[in-house]
């Protein structure tokens, strides 16, 4: 289960509105490969594709691809509005460690310590 918060469902709807996005979209989340620790995060405003989780908070919808659902099983999505940094943000407890900016992680696996690399510090994000 994927939870998100008051906050972000209330500022999707606002950019909804404001994108003038076609009826039926949400903020579509995915993975893929890259980032400088491994796998980072998409985000765009689409609509759902065969297979995709939905979940509905207030009128809204995030969709979870159905090819990145194991790695964003159990996360968080919330909002950020702060000075230094604004926009949607992924808490996400499968991940063994992220990069600095936030935008990247690698996935725990069961039993492995994850393996350091300090060129994936954060300090060479993009």
């Amino acid at each position: 289960m994927i939870t998100v918060t008051e906050k972000a469902a209330s500022e999707l709807a606002r950019l909804l509105v404001s994108k003038d996005a076609p009826k039926g979209s949400g903020l579509r989340l995915g993975v893929e490969r890259g980032g400088c620790a491994g796998l980072a995060y998409t985000m765009r405003i689409a609509t759902a594709e065969e297979g995709d989780e939905i979940i509905q908070l207030r009128g809204t919808q995030f969709i979870v691809a159905h090819d990145s659902f194991d790695f964003l099983e159990g996360c968080t999505v919330d909002f950020a509005d702060e000075l230094s940094d604004r926009g949607f943000k992924i808490f996400n407890p499968n991940a063994s460690r992220s990069c600095g900016c936030g935008t990247s992680f690698e996935p725990s696996e069961e039993g492995k310590k994850p393996s350091y690399d300090p060129a994936l510090d954060g300090t060479n994000c993009k």
